[in-house]
């Protein structure tokens, strides 16, 4: 039997999808990357996002530090801590977001997080400032399509993506419904359980990224346990983008554990995208 075909919400003006489609262009997949805003510090988080792009990021998602981020893994929870301990807000995430469209007019900027920080900064209030801030998408973890109304659609018609995570236990009954009104891309968390603590099977990817297409236009980008460049290498071949966060986050953190300056922190973690982005180029 055929499988049904969803109409997505995409747009083909905003710069999720021009960056798609110029990765298509090019012949290969892109990278995606994780940094959590405000980790370790405000200044030392805000010069490693304003170095992603040189360094090879295609697309930048920022995490908002949030006190239960129940979907991270143990990198990505302590580096949450270490912003919020350090002061970070939602309102100096979006500042940061500012500061980089003043040096990078066209890298899609995503905001990764959970709804409670939205609805106690006012949802209208929120996607004015986000959209002002130049952010491109937002990939909001615990807010089922079942909530639509709550903050997918109304991002929608502020012009902002909504980007919805499928799983391995999304069936072809469910996924329908999942893509219904996601756009800018679909992201396909590849593992089961958290993020960080384990490792990306490439056949396995293959095979959901090519069910996830039969469905949708959109592109896929994977994923949960791509942790060096040769995985993201070979997810990058068969999805049409490997996303990275933890191991970018762990750099982090090795860096203060071995009481590097922080001055010197920036250099570190974009030396490693840079091996990542070598990886999905090769």
């Amino acid at each position: 039997m055929a499988e049904s075909r969803v109409a997505v919400s995409y747009s083909d003006s905003g710069r999720i999808a021009a960056r798609f489609a110029a990765l298509k262009q090019e012949g290969r997949g892109g990278l995606v990357t994780y940094v959590s805003a405000g980790d370790p510090d405000y200044d030392t988080s805000l010069e490693i996002l304003k170095g992603l792009p040189a360094a090879g990021a295609d697309l930048i998602e920022l995490g908002m530090p949030f006190t239960d981020p129940m979907a991270d893994g143990p990198a990505i929870q302590a580096a949450g801590l270490r912003a919020l301990e350090g002061g970070q807000t939602l309102k100096k995430t979006l500042a940061m977001a500012r500061a980089v469209r003043e040096v990078d007019a066209d890298v899609p900027l995503i905001l990764m997080g959970y709804y409670n920080p939205i609805y106690s900064y006012g949802v209208d209030a929120f996607l004015t400032d986000a959209k002002e801030a130049g952010i491109d998408g937002l990939i909001i973890v615990d807010l089922p399509p079942e909530e639509d109304e709550e903050l997918c659609i109304p991002a929608l018609q502020a012009g902002i993506n909504f980007i919805r995570l499928a799983t391995p236990t999304t069936d072809d009954k469910r996924l329908p419904t999942v893509l219904n009104n996601t756009s800018g891309f679909v992201y396909y968390v590849s593992i089961l359980g958290i993020t960080g603590t384990k490792t990306v099977q490439e056949d396995a990817v293959r095979e959901a990224v090519a069910r996830i297409k039969r469905h949708t236009d959109l592109p896929v980008a994977v994923g949960f346990g791509v942790k060096t460049p040769d995985s993201a290498r070979a997810i990058s071949k068969v999805a049409d983008a490997a996303v990275v966060g933890s191991a970018i986050v762990e750099q982090v953190k090795a860096a203060l554990d071995e009481g590097v300056e922080r001055s010197a922190i920036p250099a570190r973690v974009l030396e490693f995208v840079s091996s990542l982005a070598q990886g999905v180029r090769s």
